[in-house]
């Protein structure tokens, strides 16, 4: 997700002078036999220099650390695909890319390609293209295109898979004489924290930022709720409705109950709002502390203080004392990024051209070593076999890979911002837990939630 965990910086550019290859193109098409499925395209690749006219398209990109990555991918795309020439578009720095989209719609200048969050997908459903009928479609995991239809069509293709759960050093852990694997439970987690504490570091950090603690920290306890989207939606209906009270529902109250614990061994603790995400990854990658909760997007800056240290990954926060309870054995996870294909503005020789590149991405070698090994993205598909190359990215495969993954609810950034912020009082001792009930029930009835 595009937030302001995402804080790398990123070139300013202009969004109203960028027109390479974005919408209105005059530039002829590439022929429609170019759009291959995989058993063909191996061999057509010796061919392609021929094949067509020159067209040019755009990618809007709003996941700012990869950018580089992308534009590597572009440039290999092009080798296989000579008459296809990708520009990877930046999101400017502070602006969401639907403000963006919006404002290249008013001026008809439109790219080709845009990566959206899940929840921002539907707003443009009149302007996207009806993926249904795409070949990857049947190679999508379970669940990676629920969030990414719109009136029974499918208008999202699922980029990245992430998700998100405590963090742990494993070199912190292996001196306090903690076994990730064996905590199940908040009691559990709590003598891991007293055992790290005598050790001479910190149980946990926690990071202050409303994004962390709204989009993902509290929906862990609505993807606790059960094992399957249809329950998880009647229950925050309920909550919608009225009909269900939030602070009745147990998971939410365990979940809330470990937070409390992570409070008080929180190393930020006599100010946990100054706890920021660019501050956070020295406190875990240098050893100061056993746990961050945070998700697999974190390994970046991690490695830049871990040095040769690779020993990470996650356990779920726990939600109870039942170790046999859901949410204290499946880590939510996600398609946290997708892509949308613009037909309002561009040419169907561009949306076709476009269909080609998601399609290079998914069914070839080059396009699935730039996705996993280059962007260190899980891939949404089934057929993409390999590894990522963090450890982070690892233990989040191998959650899925053992189907230990729970449905991690997207939902808008009016839940990031609203629940976010009651989290944050309620992180700082600014209010007491009946209070934080009171503000959450106020976002899920306010009419607008979604």
């Amino acid at each position: 997700m595009n937030k302001s965990k995402k804080v790398l910086s990123l070139l300013l550019c202009g969004v109203m002078g960028l027109s390479f290859g974005v919408g209105c193109a005059k530039d002829p098409a590439v022929s429609s036999n170019q759009n291959q499925t995989s058993e063909s395209q191996s061999a057509a690749n010796t061919d392609k220099a021929g094949q067509g006219e020159a067209v040019k398209i755009a990618f809007l990109n709003s996941k700012g650390e990869i950018q580089a990555q992308l534009e590597n991918m572009a440039k290999s795309f092009n080798e296989d695909y000579p008459n296809i020439t990708v520009e990877i578009m930046p999101c400017p720095v502070g602006q969401s890319p639907t403000e963006i989209l919006t404002t290249m719609y008013a001026a008809n200048n439109t790219p080709a390609i845009v990566m959206l969050d899940p929840a921002d997908v539907a707003a443009f459903k009149d302007k996207a293209s009806d993926l249904s009928d795409e070949k990857w479609v049947s190679d999508a995991m379970p669940g990676s295109l629920d969030t990414l239809k719109a009136d029974d069509k499918l208008i999202g293709f699922p980029f990245a898979v992430e998700g998100w759960g405590l963090i742990y050093n494993k070199a912190v852990l292996d001196e306090a004489g903690v076994d990730a694997s064996a905590i199940n439970t908040t009691s559990e987690l709590e003598d891991a924290f007293k055992k790290i504490e005598a050790s001479g570091k910190k149980g946990v950090v926690i990071t202050s930022a409303d994004w962390s603690l709204g989009a993902h920290l509290f929906t862990t306890a609505y993807s606790g709720q059960a094992d399957n989207m249809s329950d998880i939606k009647a229950f925050l209906n309920g909550l919608a409705g009225g009909s269900t009270q939030i602070k009745d529902n147990a998971v939410v109250n365990g979940l809330l109950d470990t937070f409390d614990v992570m409070k008080k061994y929180n190393i930020a603790k006599s100010d946990p709002l100054s706890a920021t995400y660019e501050t956070n990854p020295e406190v875990i990658g240098s050893e100061k502390v056993g746990f961050w909760f945070m998700g697999n997007w974190a390994w970046s800056p991690i490695k830049d203080f871990a040095g040769d240290n690779t020993a990470f990954g996650f356990i779920p926060v726990p939600v109870s004392n039942n170790e046999a309870d859901y949410g204290n054995n499946h880590m939510p996870a996600a398609t946290t990024k997708a892509l949308i294909l613009d037909t309002a503005v561009n040419s169907k020789e561009q949306q076709e051209a476009a269909k080609t590149f998601l399609n290079w991405i998914v069914y070839e070698a080059k396009g699935q070593k730039g996705l996993v090994e280059e962007c260190s993205i899980i891939p949404a598909f089934t057929n993409i076999t390999l590894e990522i190359n963090d450890p982070l990215g690892k233990s989040i495969q191998s959650y899925i890979k053992d189907g230990k993954t729970s449905i991690g609810v997207m939902l808008s950034n009016k839940h990031w911002g609203d629940v976010g912020a009651a989290m944050q009082k309620y992180l700082g001792d600014y209010s007491t837990r009946e209070e934080l009930f009171a503000e959450i029930t106020t976002y899920w009835t306010s009419g607008d939630y979604k």
